[in-house]
């Protein structure tokens, strides 16, 4: 923020690279540059140039006004998002507004990015929401406006590039193949596609220095020459990396194109399955075998951004099939415990810890156990899991018994996990150790899933949106 308030705009991507350089597209330089602006109205000490870095002072209100920043954000862009996704689910299978709002507030209430964009002040929800606009105009079939609404998200976070193949794929086959070739319907795409990258660009281009702006912009967004990981994340070059040290033996050149065909083979079935099949009740699955493809194997992945595949994960809390809400449970504690080396740096642990429990007490996941030791008016369990008289089937576990078992096998070893992160010292050859213990379990995971998320795509292409 400091630098777009103090900067001209062709400075904005040059100044101070060796500190913490702007590395976002212009959207967020944008947003990040309006709230610069009012916060400096209350308090100009907040962004001053190079003055403010480090300035994290209780009392100065700060925090408070970054966080009423992300909830000004959470509620003019991923609320009504959110909202309308699970309404025009609920109006299509004739659902209770109740229904409808109770799988809205489990979207909503997904810990990791509240934990993120709250506690790590990041604007995740901004992308995500943009990008859930762009999934509610393909529901709606107003494919143009899809076009504009994606554009925006990439133009606010470069995440968002993740989805790319599917959007490409599903506006691509409207178009030429189904329901029949609609060259005008393409064109129409294009046009707009291309004139909001050209709104967004045009202040680069005519205020900040012409193309090179734009260029150093785009080497900014991309930075390739960090490595093929950013930190320790949960994907398979840095749990892989503990038996084959990549940055030993490959170029980055080499790496880059090793990543690069890694995450094609892992998102083309989900791409041709979407050209051949653009199916409604399918865009939750292919978005996240897609994204979850790019998490897994792309380049200079870093663990926020597991928020990515969540979006479409989470909006299969508006499913009515039990397994499916069983595994989207299971996933988002998972991506939680996968952030938790990183929540633990910004000293997050009672937000952690708070937000796991109370997230699955209000899913129902700890409804097999309160019944017996409160009274049936305080046990929890929205009606988004199912509710026998007995008690006996209240958590989100699924009926198949080897997926029961491996899910609470996962708790098992997260909980064995956050004991020896917190009990046991590691090796001091390896301090690493927990935290890769920790990748590889989220990996594992992770990788399940993904395969899950084919096996629901080739699996469910004569069901329909009531199926979801």
């Amino acid at each position: 923020m400091e630098i777009t308030q103090h900067l001209p705009l062709s400075k904005w991507y040059w100044y101070d690279l060796q500190y913490w350089g702007l590395d976002y597209p212009p959207l967020t330089a944008f947003h990040s540059c309006l709230f610069g602006l009012i916060g400096t109205f209350f308090n100009p000490s907040w962004f001053a140039l190079d003055k403010s870095r480090g300035f994290e002072s209780p009392d100065n209100g700060l925090k408070t006004y970054m966080r009423s920043t992300v909830i000004i954000s959470d509620i003019l862009f991923y609320f009504p998002a959110v909202i309308y996704f699970t309404k025009w689910l609920g109006r299509y299978r004739n659902q209770s507004p109740i229904g409808q709002s109770i799988a809205a507030a489990a979207i909503l209430f997904q810990p990791s990015l509240m934990l993120i964009d709250h506690g790590h002040f990041q604007y995740n929800s901004v992308m995500l929401g943009l990008t859930a606009y762009a999934i509610n105009n393909l529901l709606d079939e107003y494919y143009a406006m899809a076009a504009v609404c994606f554009v925006l998200s990439i133009c606010f976070k470069q995440m968002a590039l993740y989805y790319a193949p599917i959007f490409f794929a599903y506006l691509l086959s409207r178009s030429l193949l189904f329901p029949k070739f609609n060259i005008a319907r393409l064109t129409v795409i294009a046009f707009a596609t291309l004139a909001t990258f050209s709104v967004i660009l045009a202040p680069l281009y005519f205020l900040g220095g012409g193309l090179r702006n734009i260029h150093q912009c785009i080497y900014r967004i991309f930075p390739f020459a960090r490595g093929i990981f950013e930190d320790k994340v949960a994907n398979f070059w840095c749990v892989t990396n503990i038996f084959v040290k990549y940055k030993d033996r490959f170029t980055i050149q080499q790496l880059q194109l090793y990543s690069l065909v890694a995450t094609v083979i892992g998102f083309l079935p989900a791409m041709i399955m979407t050209l051949l099949h653009p199916k409604k009740h399918l865009l939750p699955y292919v978005l996240i075998a897609c994204s979850m493809s790019f998490f897994l194997f792309s380049f200079q992945v870093h663990e926020k951004t597991i928020l990515v595949p969540l979006l479409p994960i989470t909006l299969l809390y508006s499913s009515t099939d039990w397994n499916v809400l069983s595994l989207v449970s299971w996933i988002n504690n998972v991506a939680l415990f996968t952030l938790w080396p990183l929540l633990k740096k910004d000293g997050l642990h009672l937000q952690y810890t708070v937000s796991f429990l109370l997230s699955n007490w209000l899913i129902g996941n700890f409804s097999f156990i309160t019944p017996r030791f409160l009274p049936k008016s305080l046990t929890p369990g929205p009606s988004i899991s199912s509710i026998n008289s007995d008690y006996r089937r209240r958590s989100l576990l699924p009926y198949n018994v080897v997926w029961k078992s491996f899910i609470i096998g996962t708790y098992i070893a997260m909980g064995v996990y956050h004991l020896l992160d917190l009990f046991v010292v590691p090796p001091s050859k390896y301090p690493d150790l927990w935290v890769l213990l920790n990748c590889a379990v989220g990996f594992t995971c992770f990788s399940i899933f993904w395969i899950w998320s084919y096996y629901k795509i080739f699996t469910s292409g004569n069901k329909s949106v009531k199926d979801l």
